[in-house]
């Protein structure tokens, strides 16, 4: 749902993002004691500390009433939000040029290598999850898709991004443009199968639980076209999980992330930093998923070495 940015320190009542699409960033927490392994301890933004992952869902989200509430506190939370860039980068405005900037030099990697002919005689089309205002369809992905569908549960957010993107206010030809705009949570989506060439999910992923991440990952590798992929950038906690009571969302570990990835049958094709980042916000990764394993690289010896003979001992 929206872009929103998640700071580690003490939590500012800034945005974060709502069910799906850019968690705004957000200020870091104090560092944690590294755990070695699957990283699942964590805290919440009122320092109550919580043994591992499986007890923090259960207290928040262990049956069908508190899951109901979870999520309806999360939207709740973003449609008192302003509809502008600010509003949904929690306050964070100013950071839009280096959130844009990473994501195309990282975005053009992978479409020179996943789609070589992109551009000449391929249509491509793109799906923005948790939109919001379609600040990351303005700004990136309509200069490169020919069709972007939005998902957005907020509806005055989506409201503004078909503003934002009606045809007499954008610069783009008619092969470049909004085509379906849904409003509807991450968790209740499904996409038509093989629509898309990429699925961007971006600042939204905080509001699933786990058990909704997996589900929605299986339903979107199934609207996924031959050699499309995922990319997935989100907050990155230092270790274990950091919850914002606030807006009812979770700031993941990269090994935690790592270990969903597992189960939703997604392998990572690539991972990239977000550079020229405040130190005071988490720090926030880019991941491009596949539902292909990586190809293995063979590392061929030279001949001297192979004929070689080996040391009796």
């Amino acid at each position: 749902m929206r872009d929103f940015l998640y700071s580690t320190g003490p939590l500012f009542p800034l945005g974060v993002f709502c069910f799906v699409s850019l968690q705004p960033p957000k200020l870091r927490p104090p560092p944690q004691t590294a755990v070695h392994g699957m990283e699942v301890g964590g805290s919440d933004s009122n320092g109550r500390q919580f043994k591992n992952a499986e007890e923090m869902w259960r207290d928040q989200a262990g049956d069908p009433s508190k899951k109901t509430e979870w999520y309806s506190h999360g939207v709740g939370y973003w449609e008192g939000v302003d509809a502008s860039v600010d509003g949904v980068l929690g306050g964070y405005g100013h950071v839009n040029e280096a959130d844009i900037g990473g994501s195309e030099a990282f975005l053009n990697t992978l479409l020179s290598e996943r789609f070589p002919n992109a551009g000449t005689d391929s249509h491509l089309v793109a799906l923005d999850c948790g939109s919001g205002i379609g600040r990351v369809t303005k700004n990136l992905l309509i200069r490169y898709f020919n069709e972007v569908d939005l998902l957005e549960p907020v509806s005055h957010f989506l409201e503004a991004a078909r503003e934002n993107l009606a045809p007499e206010n954008d610069t783009f030809s008619d092969m470049h443009k909004a085509t379906n705009f849904f409003c509807m949570p991450l968790q209740e989506f499904t996409p038509n199968a093989g629509r898309y060439d990429v699925i961007w999910v971006q600042w939204c992923i905080g509001h699933l639980t786990d058990d909704d991440f997996v589900k929605f990952f299986k339903r979107a590798k199934a609207g996924l076209k031959p050699g499309g992929f995922i990319v997935l950038k989100e907050n990155i906690a230092r270790t274990g999980f950091v919850l914002d009571n606030e807006d009812r969302s979770i700031t993941r570990s990269d090994l935690y992330y790592k270990e969903l990835f597992s189960q939703c049958g997604l392998h990572i094709y690539k991972i990239k930093d977000q550079s020229g980042w405040p130190n005071e916000l988490f720090a926030v990764k880019m991941y491009a998923l596949t539902t292909d394993s990586p190809k293995r690289v063979l590392r061929t010896r030279s001949k001297v070495q192979a004929n070689k003979p080996g040391i009796i001992k």
